[in-house]
């Protein structure tokens, strides 16, 4: 089955955040990610995942001020300077975390903005960061999400971010597919991940409706897990759904689905 990463920005939320990392790893979890390490000194997050012998699976590019409702930077014009300083912040960090991929969100279009000159500097954007993340080894990676959650949200469907990937031409840029948000937008996952997995670095789940733990809604995980065995996905798996009760009360899941011998009984 595949390798499963806890989203610490989601899960584990009974405890502080430096303490979700002992919590991860005592469920079972061999790697965490989260929305972003920025709040924290790099050296406490690594010393955080070296006791816990955790992976740095993930963490996004800054993406602006989260508490006033901000969700990516990447494609306004007027914050270009900003975009490329949190590129050199990402490095760094990953560079302390022992991780290799950080993933870009485009951000929410402003209201009536034009959306060829958003879409012009988000790919100048995506072209800085993934020349620079290559030169210290890191990948990028572009994620598509749904406009029920984030409404206005400027990347939405996997074939826009493909497109968009082309038009760059990097070798250094990758999809995040996200399960649960594509289930809403498009559906049509199974084959989707088939047909472009060689350009997915990262998966992550949820289930719908509710972005739930995988097993409450509509998706069906048994399959999904057993389909990235049977394709050869053998990147990680982000769980980052909301707990319907406690973390570990909902983790049946990832008890029937995570490697043998993984996952704590």
């Amino acid at each position: 089955m595949p390798k499963f990463s806890a989203n610490l920005s989601m899960l584990f939320t009974e405890h502080d955040f430096l303490d979700r990392f002992a919590a991860a790893a005592n469920a079972g979890f061999e790697a965490v990610e989260y929305v972003g390490p920025y709040d924290h000194a790099p050296e406490v997050i690594a010393t955080r995942l070296r006791q816990n012998r955790l992976t740095q699976a993930l963490f996004n590019l800054p993406l602006g001020d989260w508490s006033k409702g901000e969700r990516g930077i990447a494609i306004l014009p007027d914050r270009v300077e900003e975009f490329q300083q949190g590129v050199e912040m990402a490095i760094r960090y990953a560079k302390a975390l022992g991780c290799n991929q950080v993933n870009c969100l485009a951000g929410i279009a402003p209201q009536g903005a034009d959306r060829t000159q958003l879409q012009n500097t988000f790919v100048r954007n995506l072209r800085y960061a993934a020349e620079k993340l290559s030169e210290s080894g890191i990948r990028l990676l572009v994620e598509p999400i749904n406009t029920r959650d984030i409404p206005g949200f400027f990347l939405t469907h996997s074939r826009q971010a493909l497109d968009l990937i082309d038009r760059i031409g990097s070798d250094n840029l990758y999809l995040q597919y996200d399960i649960y948000h594509m289930q809403v937008m498009e559906g049509d996952l199974a084959r989707t991940i088939e047909k472009n997995l060689n350009r997915i670095s990262h998966i992550q789940i949820a289930d719908n409706p509710g972005r739930n733990e995988p097993g409450t809604g509509e998706i069906n995980y048994q399959f999904l897990h057993e389909h990235l065995d049977r394709i050869g996905y053998s990147g990680w798996v982000g769980a980052e759904y909301r707990p319907t009760g406690g973390t570990v009360e909902g983790l049946g899941w990832f008890r029937q689905f995570a490697r043998k011998g993984t996952a704590a009984a």
